[in-house]
């Protein structure tokens, strides 16, 4: 009795555009449109610490900053005043002389001063007596207010009464923290020789006078019922100190550069408790001349120490920018980061950043921010610039120098380098992540890249930052909101289509950006000239490294490494490239305009052509993954259509390497090629057919998956049925469904297909009885459904595996099952 059957489905992709289950989910990541992941571009390891690396475009430039210099005392001002900035031009203005006429006054005409000078000082002095000897001691410590400060409040005081303050009986403790004493410490008052004040102006006392100033420190002639508390602090605490510091410093004993780091310690304690930090001290200069001298002796550990105050006290100008240099120069040797974790300076580095003008310090700003990158490097001084707000900072540093002047344009954009490759490196912390999109950094560094398009520098920088960032869903959408990154992107590889580590990393950037939604994909797309763009570069690229393998062969200079580098990093452009198109063509908008692009398909088929998996593994599988997603479109204008011939001949290549997953992408191109009979017949006259039989030994469950793919196609044709039969092909199918079946049920699903495809349809004599036997208790057991959903464990699963078994394998098992019990009735 002769029964008909049906031929079961080909194996091909289907898109729905109604809603999903998860069958269909799952069903499209194996059989049709597959996003490409790829690994991030390799950066290697900076060399030597300097301001612009060897491969900078600033490198050559005689006018670029130098990394290398000598600082000594002489280099500072003691007087540390503000310098303006600006030269003032003179006032237009001519004087009016009196009016003769005016006889009975001719002095009447002369403007005259308000209050004598005199009287000024009584009337200030008198007040800020006062108001001080009112005052407790919190006057005295930083304000919650003040928030325009650039410094550290520093360890906290111990707080006194206004009675103690005004005591002369002060002292420190060891840590420099002010403290009454019970015994009245040494003045300067018995000093005997006189200097003037620098900042104050005050005039030295007359000759003879008891109270007199030492070492410049300024004056001390006020009775102590009249001095205010900083004259107490400073003729009790600071000046015994910056003594101390000057005798130590004149001495020669081992040890002294630590005595003299706990002093300067100490210094900073006393001033902070006092209030006194930043610009508060009238005698500031006095202190700083004593610093600036202990810089000759060029040690790291107490120049860092001198440099944490001095910032402290805020020092401008001339000052400003040798103190950025000092703590550069501290900072390029790696061995001195552990200074940096010892001693607190980061933040008030990050104040310099947050408060200086660009225009007005901006060759400090570049000194600090070198700094600055140099020590993030060290992940121990990383976790502190996070959690200093180091990224906030930079955020608003970042703004500053998009609106310099045209003017300043140079120096901004060496400070740019810097702060990019600072935040290139703590865009490697996995906390930085939340901080470049909370504070909007990403904008940001896009604004930059519009403004200094033209500078290679910065954009390799950025282009860094963006790959690193974009491998993180929260910093990819955060990109993909950013409005014409795309364009942004597109433009930079075409203005800097020969920088090859910065294509590779805005192609990884792109990539990333396309993995993650249609609508990127879209966008992307529709930029004007996208597709010229990138294949200009693909065509660029796939020419270098031709010529390039050739010239090597000729010439032959080079050894063989070198070759072989270079052209591994021309093969990670088109990596890159390659899984762009493939990201990209997976929009039903998209898709099928690449599928009809001719100068695409022919690049890609170039690319199998020119290049062996053995040379090119994750190119091949790239180009191979391309293609696979292109070949989902079959229009009857398909470039992949009309050289479906061809690329089955190239996917040979692939499958019969010695690569798993060259031979994986090469199966599933099979498995949509295959839909056509004139493919079907050129792999069994090429004997593809067997090797794709044995891929169904394979242990991956994805390999035997694409494997049934394709013999499912190839049983369509009643000829082909024989030879795969004879190449064992349904016992392996057995085989398959027995190992994958219980874990697996749309692997389970796709051999029932086959094996339908197969035995279904008049051909069950193929099989040998003991096969159709335990063909048969396998299905009858998988048709169970308690027996079947009880392989799965997790709960979160069950729905999915469960929607599986009934809707991919149960309803071709039950064929089967039906067909066997047919023949067997028969026999």
């Amino acid at each position: 009795m002769e029964t008909k059957h049906e031929v079961c489905s080909a194996f091909t992709p289907r898109r729905n555009s109604l809603r999903k289950s998860c069958a269909d989910i799952i069903r499209e990541a194996r059989q049709s449109l597959r996003v490409q992941s790829t690994q991030r571009p390799f950066t290697p390891r900076d060399g030597p610490r300097r301001l612009f690396g060897a491969n900078s475009v600033r490198r050559d430039h005689g006018s670029r900053p130098p990394s290398a210099f000598s600082l000594h005392a002489q280099n500072f001002d003691a007087d540390s005043r503000p310098g303006s900035g600006t030269r003032l031009s003179p006032l237009n203005h001519k004087p009016k002389f009196p009016d003769s006429s005016n006889a009975e006054d001719p002095l009447k005409d002369f403007p005259k001063s308000p209050i004598e000078p005199v009287e000024v000082r009584k009337g200030l002095a008198w007040s800020r007596t006062r108001l001080l000897k009112s005052a407790s001691l919190t006057s005295l410590l930083p304000s919650e207010a003040r928030t325009d400060e650039k410094l550290s409040p520093g360890p906290e005081p111990k707080r006194l009464s206004a009675e103690q303050l005004c005591s002369p009986d002060l002292s420190t403790d060891h840590r420099g923290h002010l403290k009454a004493s019970q015994h009245r410490t040494p003045s300067s008052r018995s000093s005997k020789n006189i200097k003037p004040d620098v900042d104050s102006g005050v005039r030295p006392t007359e000759s003879g006078t008891e109270q007199k100033a030492e070492l410049g420190y300024g004056n001390s002639s006020t009775c102590p019922d009249e001095e205010d508390p900083e004259s107490l602090v400073w003729n009790n605490v600071i000046l015994p100190l910056l003594q101390e510091l000057e005798s130590v410093a004149a001495g020669s004993s081992e040890g002294s550069v630590d005595r003299l780091c706990d002093l300067c310690d100490r210094l900073h304690g006393t001033l902070a408790d006092a209030d006194m930090l930043g610009r508060r001290c009238k005698k500031r200069s006095g202190i700083l001349r004593t610093l600036f001298h202990l810089v000759d002796r060029e040690s790291a550990q107490l120049n860092l120490h001198i440099a944490k105050i001095c910032l402290a006290l805020c020092v401008s100008g001339n000052n400003l920018l040798n103190i950025c240099k000092l703590v550069f120069q501290i900072s390029r040797s790696e061995s001195n980061d552990i200074l940096f974790e010892k001693i607190s300076i980061v933040d008030s580095l990050l104040s310099v950043l947050n408060y200086e003008d660009v225009g007005v310090s901006g060759e400090a700003l570049l000194y600090c921010v070198g700094a600055l990158k140099f020590l993030s490097g060290n992940i121990t001084i990383l976790k502190i610039l996070l959690a200093e707000n180091c990224i906030k900072v930079a955020q608003k540093l970042l703004q500053k120098l998009c609106i310099v002047s045209d003017c300043n344009m140079t120096l901004a954009g060496n400070i740019l380098v810097q702060l990019t490759a600072t935040l290139r490196n703590l865009a490697d912390h996995p906390d930085s992540r939340t901080l470049f999109v909370s504070f909007y950094v990403i904008p940001s560094l896009c604004l930059v890249l519009r403004r200094y398009c033209e500078d290679k520098d910065i954009c390799t920088n950025i282009s860094r930052i963006f790959s690193k960032l974009s491998s993180y869903s929260e910093c990819c959408l955060a990109l993909a909101r950013t409005p014409n990154c795309y364009s942004l992107i597109l433009d930079l590889l075409s203005k800097h289509h020969q920088k090859q580590d910065l294509v590779v990393r805005l192609l990884f950037t792109l990539g990333n950006l396309t993995a993650k939604g249609e609508e990127p994909r879209l966008q992307l797309f529709q930029c004007n000239d996208c597709m010229p763009t990138l294949l200009r570069l693909y065509n660029s690229y796939q020419r270098r490294n031709v010529s390039s393998s050739t010239v090597v062969q000729r010439v032959a200079p080079s050894p063989r490494e070198s070759a072989a580098a270079a052209a591994a990093l021309t093969d990670d452009v088109l990596v890159k490239l390659v899984r762009v198109l493939a990201n990209m063509c997976i929009h039903p908008a998209v898709g099928p305009s690449l599928a009809t692009n001719t100068t695409c398909i022919q690049l890609l088929m170039e690319t199998l052509e020119l290049r062996s998996v053995e040379e090119s593994e994750d190119l091949m599988v790239n180009v191979a993954a391309a293609i696979n997603n292109l070949s989902f479109y079959q229009e009857e204008n398909s470039e992949i259509r009309y050289n479906q011939l061809n690329i089955a001949k190239l996917m040979s290549k692939l499958l019969l390497s010695s690569s798993m997953d060259a031979m994986l992408e090469a199966t599933r191109v099979y498995g949509n090629l295959s839909l056509h009979k004139d493919v079907r017949d050129l792999v069994v006259q090429n004997k593809v057919h067997k090797f794709v039989v044995t891929l169904l030994d394979s242990k991956r469950a994805e390999m035997c998956f694409s494997a049934c793919g394709v013999l499912t196609n190839l049983a369509l044709d009643p000829p082909n049925r024989v030879c795969l039969t004879l190449e064992g092909a349904s016992a392996k199918l057995v085989d398959c469904l027995t190992d994958f079946g219980p874990a697996d049920w749309q692997l389970a699903g796709q051999a029932c297909q086959a094996l339908w495809n197969l035995i279904g349809h008049g051909s069950d004599m193929l099989l040998h009885a003991e096969e159709r036997e335990r063909l048969l208790e396998i299905l009858t057991v998988y048709s169970d459904k308690e027996e079947a959903l009880k392989w799965t464990q997790n709960e979160d699963e069950q729905d999915f595996y469960r929607t599986c078994w009934e809707s991919e394998f149960l309803p071709v098992a039950q064929k089967l099952i039906k067909v066997l019990h047919s023949v067997e009735v028969t026999a």
